[in-house]
This record gives C-alpha cells, structure tokens and sequence, in this order.
C-alpha cells in the first residue's frame, strides 16, 4: 500500500545543489517524487521554491524519508501536530522517535509551535513542560515524552554562509581548496571575529596538537590573552605537548628552536605529564609556579574554560581531561551557549564531534593541511564548514599579526 505526503522547500535551491541532492535522497530511501511547483529565483540573492509529493511503500518508510529530507530544510506543506511517546526505558528511545537534525527546529504542540532548545543532529526531542529540547540517547530516561515520526515538525534552512560572513566570504564558498590566497583567508576571518566579539558572542576553538608541534603555541597563547579564544576543546594531546614545551622547550622530544630531537626527549611527555599530576591538575601546576607559560597557562590565568577529552591512546592522561566520553561530551555541550563562531584547527576527531553537537547557525571554518578533515566535516552534516587548507603554525602567526596590537615573537 503506497502513501504520499507533500513537502515544500524555499532557498537557493539550484545553485546550492540542494534541490537535486532531495531527489537523489527520495529515490535512494526507495521512494518517488512528483514536482508539483516550482519557483526558480531570477538573480543570485532571489530564493526559489519547490513543492513535490514524495510516495513511499510503507508509513514507516514514509516517516523516514521525511525525516531525511528536513537535513536539507525540506517541510511538510501540512505537519499537522507532533506525536510522542514515552521512552520505554533508561538509554532507549521509541523504535519511531524523530531523529533530530543541526538546523532551527521547531515542533508543534497544543499551545503551538514551540522552538527546540540546543539543535543538535543525531539526537530525539524530548518534551516536558510545554518545552523542547534536543536529548541524545545516552541521557533519555524511561518515561520521558518523545517525539516521534516526523508530523509537526519544521526545519529552518541557515541563510548562505557566505552571506552570513559578509560579501567578502562569498568566494569562499567553493569546495575546499589550497588555491585561494591565505593572507585573504586570514584578514577575513579575523574581521568576522571581531564582528562576533562586537556582537557579545563567544569564539569556540577545537584544537589539536599539531598547534605546538609546528610551533604555533606561542600566536596561539598571544590570542587567548587578547581575548580572542573564549573556550577551548581538544584531547589529552594538546595540553601535553603544550606543557611539555613550557617545561623542556620540546614537543614530541624535538627542540622546537632547532627542529632536531634531543637526548631522552622521548621521554619528555610523560614527565610532563607527572609534573602535572604532581600538582593535582594544570590550574594548580599554574598556581604553584610549575606551568609559567604556554596555551594552557594562557587559558588558567585568562579564566578561560576548556574541555579536554581523552581516547584510549592517551599517555597519562593529565588530570583534567575526561576519560569518559559521554562526560567529556555533557561537557562539551555545556560550553555552547553563546558561541557565535567556531575556529577548528589541526584535528579531525575533535572537529568533527564538535560539528556534531554544533548547531547550523554557528559558522565556523576549519583549518587543516589535510583537506579530507573539511570534507569529512561536511559529510558527517556540518554543512556550514568553511575550509582552509594550509600550514597551521603560518596560520595562527598571521591571524596574531591581524588580532594582537604589536604582536611579535
């Protein structure tokens, strides 16, 4: 038995290549589209609207593909009201729970359309008092109301990236490319920054060790003491090496001044690492006169938060970071209020579970040499990133140079 339901979509929809991505999306999930209307905007700032009657074999499989099609912005023409239903137990969802995606969300209840509070992909929606908000699986109790199919739901599309930085990001909207000039790159990021700061927003920077291992602690630390880094995430790696630095002048047993190894180095981490353990966690070691200088001492003595979660790879770790990832990702989330802007440079794990709880609204652009992490990054549904690929240390020393008054090493 076939069913049907009519969707609707408003937005750059043929330049953006999102029109064709939702058909291709229709017939992929096994289902089929009719075109009923569609408006094609006549200049680049004119939106364009389509409307089609999506069919599938089942309900079940209808409600799927609806759900699917709202991460590219796609809404039924008639949701009607949302469904819930109680989790049936501690970590366990409704089999037909709505599967929540990163963009403005709002869910219709008897007193109206009430906002999602905190979009974030992958998680149910849990309403209790008249409120909705985004709960991932690992938080949801048995018996909380949980919506569920994809009826009285409505997605917001975030306006074109390039138009939210400014007319002078529009060319940074192609695909990911080293073929753009960085000291561009540079001046317009630090503009936007400053436009964040104006505006009383927060700066979110996702980091990774690479920062100290290509000498780009020192502009890094300039930064957070000029206030232009308001919370910091990354892993165990990070901050070890940072210290080690602080301590021996090495990262990873190479002098950083000579770029060559040093007797014992190898074994520098780790000494570091006790250092800090030592003192109880790195604001004591700060406290204490051990740590004197570096990203993390920057981040202690500016009051800065940070959260630091570790993998089963981590030496130590150091006593600050979150062994346990369900933590270290409560902790993660509860840094996100008023971050306007996303940084994320030299770490492809961190970035992309950062893109993960981020929602669409906040920009960010992310950094690597490796271009596969913006593209791993925009695969994994942080459609928003904005890629810059070159050499982290040549990064960070520019955007001081453009943020920190007389910076100089």
């Amino acid at each position: 038995m076939q069913v049907t339901e009519t969707v609707e979509i408003t937005g750059h929809l043929m330049d953006s290549g999102v029109l064709a991505r939702v058909l291709d999306d229709v017939l992929d999930y096994g289902g089929d589209y009719t075109i009923e209307r569609l408006d094609v905007g006549k200049t680049h700032e004119d939106e364009s609207y389509a409307r089609i009657v999506v069919l599938a074999q089942s309900n079940e499989e209808l409600q799927r593909l609806l759900m699917r099609l709202q991460t590219h912005g796609v809404n039924q023409v008639d949701p009607g009201q949302a469904v819930t239903r109680p989790a049936p137990a501690d970590g366990v969802f409704p089999e037909d729970f709505y599967s929540t995606t990163n963009l403005e969300t709002v869910v219709r209840l008897d007193a109206g359309w009430v906002p999602v509070e905190h979009p974030e992909m992958d998680c149910g929606l849990v309403v209790r008092d008249g409120r909705v908000r985004t709960v991932p699986v690992s938080d949801v109790r048995a018996g909380d109301e949980i919506v569920c199919g994809a009826g009285g739901v409505k997605v917001v599309l975030p306006p074109r990236e390039h138009k939210a930085l400014g007319d002078d990001f529009e060319f940074m909207s192609s695909n990911v490319s080293s073929e753009k000039p960085q000291a561009l790159w540079v001046h317009q990021i630090a503009e936007r920054m400053r436009e964040v700061k104006s505006d009383g927003n927060r700066i979110l920077w996702v980091a990774g060790p690479a920062v100290v291992h290509t000498g780009a602690a020192f502009p890094m630390a300039a930064l957070v003491e000029h206030g232009w880094v308001d919370v910091l995430f990354s892993g165990n790696a990070l901050a070890t090496h940072d210290i080690e630095s602080a301590l021996y002048g090495t990262s990873l047993g190479v002098d950083l001044s000579h770029g060559q190894g040093v007797e014992h180095g190898h074994e520098h981490h780790i000494r570091a690492i006790n250092q800090i353990r030592a003192a109880g966690s790195i604001p004591e070691a700060v406290d204490k006169g051990v740590l004197t200088k570096g990203v993390m001492h920057a981040m202690v003595t500016a009051g800065k938060p940070y959260v630091l979660v570790g993998s089963v790879r981590d030496d130590g770790p150091l006593p600050d970071v979150y062994t346990d990832v369900i933590e270290g990702q409560r902790a993660m989330r509860a840094q996100l209020d008023g971050v306007g802007f996303a940084i994320m440079v030299a770490t492809m794990l961190h970035s992309i579970a950062t893109g993960n709880i981020l929602p669409a609204s906040v920009p960010l652009v992310a950094v690597d040499i490796n271009p596969a992490t913006v593209t791993k990054l925009a695969d994994r549904g942080s459609a928003q990133a904005i890629g810059v690929v070159t050499d982290i240390g040549l990064f960070l020393e520019q955007l001081a140079h453009e943020l920190v008054p007389g910076y100089h090493r």
